[in-house]
């Protein structure tokens, strides 16, 4: 058998310290020039600094193997796969080491396992190919054979791109293919990959824009029409995703990447009872996927199916045991309560070695509820501060640029600018926007607003926070944003057409009612948007006492978003602007928001229920007062807690925790007293 190559050199996928990046750079020069002792030497000084960095570890491993190291090779691989499973090269060096010990099936195997991570690895298909002829198996060969011409025949740069992508190096693959395009602007696969790479890095407006453009020039294309859905998925255009996907599974109704991605969009647009149906026929076909048991696990406790979600949940730890965000979904019903065998599962899952970041992380946010219904406050609050940690460490700087777009709403949202639009927007009074933080109580009164007859309920919609985004536009400093500012150059033409188009987007939520609610809590940020465009939509805001909302939030593992929940610092610097922007509000608009006190709601709910329907022009009905019998979808963390008659507990639960909340309490100041002004 030929020699094994030398090792490939990739690039970073974040950007290193200038250091590190030179030194790695020097390795990589001396592994080109076959001096692979001495980059071995150089890769192992490196070590100390960056113990688990991708590169560090692929250049020891590939440098090993080219000295005959086979066995430390394979050693450092393994560790290198702990925390870099998806890594391409790591399975293609693995096949190079089991090439040198002669061991054919466990070579096919990890090159295999390497074209499965990135397509585009020419080496592997190489590789591949000779096995299968050296083994007699001609069909085989001749599979890998067509990758390899299929390769060969395709741009250079188009192919380093898509290895790039693959491995998750999204700003070079960028970068190769803008120069790319740039010398032949309508090449149709590098116009594709870069949608692709742009909905990865969540640029997803120009990643959409790209692909109806690939749309409209091949509209039987199934990869593109399919990679279409996703990003509008992504954006949460769930209808636009299924009408996408009508033409592609007209042609072919048994693709099973449509049909899942049917199955989420139907679940985004509130239709669970067809995502469900979806994922069983998927399931009857394939029965193996734990993903999938737990998507379907999500549905049935939307419909208020918990004990089917609770066997959904199971079905996917039987087939993946140290599944985490299955844990967390039994957790998150909130009324599943673990046993002693689960909680000590969920503990050595959590601490083996070989757990995953964002396992450990769905782990602690489990245990933590998990410990907090056995009574063990101690070791709940440990789990909860450490999922957090985790989690913060993925977003650090969030809270700065939200508390600076708040800031610009309150200078910029003016009396003046009020006057001067009064008139504008479209007078349709049908949304009632419930806004505040999360957790705050909002699910609750939204149940019982749903509960009445002339009010539809939706979900969490992304259509308002859509507008406000794109009236952003393109800026060349993100430093000077352009919104709210740009709300003072609009005339009453445009506004009453944003107006129009929130209510055309979201006319699907009515369901032949004249009211519907938008439960999007983040939208009080953008209540002088609502409006200028919406003039007699209602708001409330639901408000909680600032300790009890705090700790609620800080036990709660989202599903994406709200970044501002995962530190004591941050939630509290969170509060505060909240409080500081809903008071600017009552200033320019008094009276346009109505208050809702949580725990003025748990304390008297028929007066309270009154006041809401009357502030939505709406007659009292009993059946508000008995919103726990209104069956519908609930995609939020509270959905079983509103599917039982209101109760107290949960008013006094952060007390629990008061020893590890005192700086919460400092860091919340002023709002302790002033949250109900």
């Amino acid at each position: 058998m030929t020699s094994s190559p030398a090792p490939q050199h990739p690039v970073s996928a974040t950007p290193a310290p200038h250091a590190l990046a030179v030194a790695l750079a020097h390795v990589r020069g001396e592994s080109r020039a076959g001096r692979h002792r001495e980059a071995l030497a150089a890769a192992l000084a490196l070590q100390p600094g960056a113990p688990d960095g991708r590169d560090v570890l692929y250049l020891i491993a590939a440098n090993q193997r080219c000295l005959g190291l086979i066995e430390p090779a394979l050693a450092t691989l393994a560790r290198l796969e702990q925390h870099h499973p998806g890594y391409s090269l790591l399975h293609q060096e693995r096949g190079h080491c089991h090439v040198a010990r002669r061991e054919r099936a466990a070579a096919v195997e990890a090159f295999t396992h390497a074209v499965r991570c990135n397509p585009a690895l020419l080496a592997s298909w190489r590789m591949l190919e000779r096995l299968h002829r050296q083994h007699g198996d001609g069909a085989a060969a001749a599979a890998a054979a067509a990758q390899v011409a299929t390769l060969e025949a395709l741009p250079a740069e188009l192919v380093r791109a898509g290895g790039l992508y693959s491995d998750g190096e999204l700003g070079g693959a960028e970068a190769v293919l803008r120069a790319f395009l740039l010398m032949d602007g309508k090449h149709f696969e590098a116009r594709h990959l870069l949608a692709r790479v742009l909905r990865q890095r969540r640029a997803l407006a120009e990643s959409e824009r790209l692909f109806e453009a690939l749309l409209a020039e091949a509209p039987q294309h199934a990869g593109v029409r399919a990679d279409h859905a996703r990003v509008l998925i992504d954006r949460q255009d769930f209808a636009a995703a299924l009408t996408t996907l009508g033409p592609l599974l007209a042609i072919h109704p048994a693709d099973r990447d449509a049909l899942n991605l049917k199955a989420i969009a139907s679940a985004g647009s509130g239709d669970h009872a067809t995502a469900i149906a979806l994922h069983r026929a998927l399931l009857a076909l394939d029965p193996g996927q734990a993903q999938r048991h737990l998507s379907l696990a999500q549905s049935q406790q939307a419909l208020g199916d918990a004990s089917g979600a609770i066997a959904s949940c199971h079905a996917a730890l039987a087939l993946r045991p140290g599944f985490g965000d299955a844990w967390w979904s039994l957790a998150n019903l909130k009324t599943y309560r673990f046993t002693a065998d689960e909680i000590a599962r969920m503990r050595a899952d959590e601490a083996a070695a070989h757990a995953r970041p964002g396992e450990r992380l769905a782990l602690c946010f489990a245990l933590g509820k998990a410990l907090e219904d056995a009574g063990d406050h101690a070791a709940s609050w440990e789990c909860y501060r450490q999922g957090n940690a985790l989690k913060r460490a993925e977003q650090p700087d969030a809270l700065d640029a939200l508390e600076a777009a708040m800031r610009r709403q309150i200078a910029s949202c003016t009396p003046a600018l009020f006057a001067a639009h009064a008139g504008g927007g479209d007078p349709d009074p049908a949304p009632i926007f419930i806004v505040g933080l999360p957790r705050s109580g909002s699910t609750l009164i939204e149940q019982i607003l749903a509960s009445h007859s002339c009010v539809a309920a939706s979900r969490e919609l992304p259509d308002l926070p859509r507008i406000a985004l794109e009236l952003e536009g393109p800026r060349d400093d993100a430093r000077q944003p352009r919104y709210p500012a740009v709300l003072a150059e609009l005339d009453a033409a445009q506004l009453r057409g944003l107006g129009r188009r929130y209510l055309d987007a979201t006319r699907a939520w009515r369901q032949g009612r004249p009211l519907f609610i938008d439960k999007m809590p983040n939208n009080f940020r953008d209540i002088g948007l609502i409006h200028l465009m919406l003039p007699n939509a209602r708001i409330i805001d639901v408000r909680r006492e600032p300790m009890a909302c705090c700790f609620s939030n800080l036990k709660q593992l989202f599903a994406a978003g709200q970044p501002f929940c995962y530190g004591i610092e941050d939630i509290a610097r969170y509060y505060r602007a909240y409080l500081d922007l809903m008071r600017h509000w009552d200033r320019v608009l008094p009276g346009r928001v109505l208050r809702v006190h949580y725990e003025d709601m748990v304390e008297a709910l028929e007066p309270g229920v009154r006041r809401i329907l009357a502030h939505c022009d709406l007659d009292f009905e009993p059946a508000c007062l008995d919103f726990h019998r209104t069956a519908r979808a609930i995609a939020t963390p509270s959905s079983e807690q509103v599917r039982q008659p209101i109760y107290r507990s949960a008013l006094e639960q952060w007390r629990h925790y008061e020893p590890w909340l005192a700086p919460l309490r400092e860091a919340l100041g002023e709002a302790l007293t002033g949250w109900r002004d």
